[in-house]
């Protein structure tokens, strides 16, 4: 139990380093983070599986980080995996498909001549079948989003949504970029943050010249949130190294304080795995 608990801190922690743009190099070069992270993928605590995923997302939005994901030992597999076991909840078995496709697809058109791209991604999706749902990128401006006890409040609004895949916070211009699944409507999300009674969202799109544009949401209540019931809660974080709610993502450790906890991380990893 101790060491379960152990996993779930540090992958927790590890994903909230990914979600910091700077430590993302850093934790794909590292020699025990990343091996650990696809380790996690196989634990059997479905919250460690998914925190790794999450982490593993943050990751591959780097374009240049892709190519080492992909050719890390155990990745692709590890993602097949998740996506096959029957026991995979249907949100955690989406976003393992959306990485495992965007990998795909980052070798695809760098290396392969289009014909052969698109006969791989169609492999991809014949492996993926009917689990392979479309998913959709809504991106929030937040009335309210003012500190980090108020992205606390957002995050457990979000988490409790059936069909929110991922969501990563732009403190500095009080956004939310939330991953969900293609039939869940934008409202719902909306509906999840005014529950919260201190925050209210608008949905970012782009107008006809190209300029954003904030469209309001209705409020009368009609849009039903179905709950999360898939998923087990996260746990509260309430320890954090940083202070300051002011900067985008998670506040979780740039620079030295950052390396520091990777090396904390990796002698973990060290600890509890072999390879």
């Amino acid at each position: 139990m101790s060491m379960e608990l152990d996993a779930l801190a540090v992958v927790n922690q590890l994903r909230d380093l990914a979600a910091d743009p700077m430590n993302r190099r850093a934790i794909v070069h590292d020699q025990g983070c990343l091996p650990g992270l696809i380790l996690f993928l196989d634990h059997p605590n479905p919250q460690v599986v998914y925190s790794a995923l999450l982490a593993i997302r943050y990751l591959a939005e780097c374009r240049a980080n892709q190519e080492k994901l992909k050719g890390e030992l155990g990745m692709m597999l590890s993602l097949q995996n998740v996506v096959q076991k029957s026991t995979t909840p249907g949100e955690t078995k989406l976003l393992a498909s959306e990485i495992y496709e965007l990998l795909q697809a980052s070798s695809s058109a760098d290396s392969e001549p289009a014909e052969e791209a698109v006969s791989s991604r169609r492999k991809a999706q014949f492996f993926l079948g009917s689990s392979n749902k479309r998913a959709k990128t809504v991106i929030l401006h937040i009335d309210g989003l003012d500190d980090s006890s108020r992205r606390s409040l957002c995050e457990e609004a979000l988490l409790k949504i059936r069909g929110v895949i991922s969501f990563t916070f732009q403190m500095a211009v009080k956004r939310c970029i939330v991953r969900i699944r293609s039939d869940l409507k934008a409202e719902a999300l909306a509906s999840a943050i005014a529950s919260t009674q201190v925050m209210k969202a608008q949905q970012v799109v782009k107008g006809e010249d190209g300029d954003e544009v904030f469209i309001p949401f209705t409020e009368d209540g009609s849009v039903e949130v179905e709950q999360n019931v898939d998923l087990p809660d996260y746990l509260p974080e309430d320890e954090s190294p940083s202070q300051e709610p002011d900067k985008a993502v998670s506040q979780v450790g740039s620079g030295q304080d950052g390396t520091s906890w990777l090396n904390a991380a990796a002698n973990f990893l060290s600890r509890s795995f072999y390879w």
